[in-house]
C-alpha cells in the first residue's frame, strides 16, 4: 500500500467518527430536553369539574327568589331571614326521594300535600318536591319554628315564606296568602282586658309570643264566656261580675295550656 492510499484511508475514517460523534451527541441533547421540558398536556392541566347541580334544586337567593346567591348551610338550605326568622329551609322546587320523619299528610282541592318541620312536600312520581302550601289548609299545630308578626292589628305566624292564622271555628291554623302590608309589621298591640291577670311565661315564651298567645285565648274566652273585658260592662246583661270571673277562669285555662303561669 502506498503513502497516499494510507494517508487518503486515515482522512475517510476521522471523517467518519466526526459524523458519528456529531449524531450522538444531538441525540442526548434532545433527551436531555425531552426531561427539562414538561409537555404542553403537563404544563396547562385541564381544571377538574366542579359538582353538577343537583336535578330539582335551582339557584335562589335569600328571598326565595331564583337567580341570587342567598345565604345557604352546607346542606344547600336557604336561609330565611325576614322578621329576623333566622331558619334554614331547603329552596322550593328540592326534590326528595323520600319524606322525613313525622311528616303528616293534608289534603286541598283534591291534591295531597305532606307537613314536616315547617317544610311543605307534594308527591312527584316516586318523589316528593318542596313546595308552597295552598292558602286554606289547616294545621293543628304550628311549626316547632316560627316567627309572630302583628300586621294591620292582628297575629300571623309565620316560617318558610308560609303566613298562618289562627281559624277559632276550625280550631286550628290556616295557610294564608302574604297581607298586603307584609313589608310593614306593627309592633304588637297592648291589651288592657287581662290586665287584672298575671301572666309569667315558664317556657321562655317572647314578649311578642305571649302578646299572641293573650290574644288568642282572650277570644277564645270571649266565645266561651260572651265576656269581652274591652266592651262597657263586659257586653252582657246581668251580673258582669260573675261574667268577668267566668271569663278569667277561661282565660287561665287557655293561658296555662300554652305554658304560662296565671296568677
Amino acid at each position: 500500500m502506498t503513502y497516499t492510499l494510507k494517508i487518503a484511508l486515515l482522512s475517510a475514517s476521522v471523517l467518519l467518527w466526526g459524523v458519528q460523534a456529531s449524531t450522538l451527541a444531538a441525540a442526548a441533547d434532545e433527551h436531555d430536553r425531552g426531561r427539562a421540558e414538561p409537555r404542553p398536556e403537563a404544563r396547562a392541566p385541564a381544571a377538574r369539574p366542579g359538582p353538577r347541580p343537583e336535578a330539582g334544586r335551582p339557584a335562589f337567593d335569600g328571598r326565595g327568589q331564583s337567580g341570587g346567591r342567598g345565604q345557604f348551610d352546607g346542606r344547600g338550605q336557604r336561609l330565611d331571614s325576614r322578621y329576623n326568622h333566622g331558619r334554614y329551609y331547603p329552596p322550593r322546587g328540592t326534590v326528595l326521594r323520600s319524606l322525613p320523619d313525622g311528616y303528616r299528610p293534608y289534603y286541598r282541592g283534591g291534591n295531597r300535600f305532606y307537613f314536616s318541620g315547617g317544610i311543605w312536600y307534594a308527591p312527584r312520581g316516586p318523589e316528593f318536591i318542596v313546595v308552597s302550601p295552598p292558602p286554606g289548609v289547616v294545621i293543628s299545630v304550628l311549626p316547632p319554628y316560627y316567627s309572630t308578626v302583628w300586621i294591620g292589628g292582628a297575629p300571623y305566624y309565620y316560617a318558610d315564606d308560609v303566613y298562618y292564622t289562627w281559624q277559632p271555628d276550625q280550631n286550628g291554623y290556616a295557610v294564608v296568602d302574604p297581607p298586603d302590608n307584609a313589608d310593614a309589621p306593627s309592633p304588637p298591640p297592648t291589651d288592657s282586658a287581662q290586665s287584672d291577670l298575671m301572666i309569667y311565661p315558664k317556657n321562655g315564651q317572647t314578649k311578642e309570643q305571649q302578646s299572641a298567645d293573650q290574644f288568642e285565648c282572650h277570644d277564645w274566652a270571649k266565645g266561651q264566656t260572651g265576656f269581652d273585658p274591652t266592651q262597657p260592662g263586659g257586653g252582657v246583661s246581668g251580673n258582669a261580675d260573675a261574667a268577668r270571673g267566668n271569663y278569667n277562669r277561661a282565660m287561665s285555662a287557655c293561658l296555662q295550656g300554652r305554658g304560662y303561669q296565671v296568677n
